[in-house]
């Protein structure tokens, strides 16, 4: 093997390393951006969602619930019920509204009854429920059993 072929060889051997190290350095930032890191949910989760006070017979309230969102509703007549607040249908958030006296989802126009289940619009299951627990003046949500 001649000087002059050895030196080509390294030189496309350095440019091969090169344009692989670039390549690697572009594309790990891409892939730690797109696949979220693995974070560990409480399986005992339960929070003060809010106080007696701060919810009238007809009313909700969207509140945090580990890394979702959960919708805490004080119907009509007065019963504390609780859900999962992400749609079944494609993941958004849903809301009470007052003047249906159900569960709302506006990306679609989806819709719940105060049991959970879905009632019109594309939602194809029910909503999850959640335990709620009256403990003085606050009002507790867990996991169902």
């Amino acid at each position: 093997m001649s000087e002059d072929q050895s030196r080509r060889t390294f030189a496309e051997w350095l440019l091969g390393v090169g344009v692989v190290g670039s390549l690697v350095s572009f594309l790990y930032p891409v892939l730690k951006f797109v696949v979220p890191p693995a974070v560990a949910e409480a399986i005992e989760l339960n929070v003060v969602a809010a106080t007696v006070d701060e919810m009238p017979p007809n009313s909700a309230k969207i509140f945090k619930f580990g890394r979702r969102p959960a919708l805490l509703v004080n119907t009509p007549a007065g019963e504390l019920r609780a859900f999962d607040g992400i749609c079944t249908h494609l993941n958004c958030t849903v809301q009470y509204r007052a003047d249906f006296g159900q569960i709302w989802c506006a990306c679609h126009n989806g819709f719940y009854d105060l049991t959970g289940k879905n009632v019109a619009g594309p939602p194809p299951r029910p909503l999850p429920p959640l335990q709620v627990d009256v403990r003085g003046n606050e009002i507790i949500v867990s996991r169902s059993s």
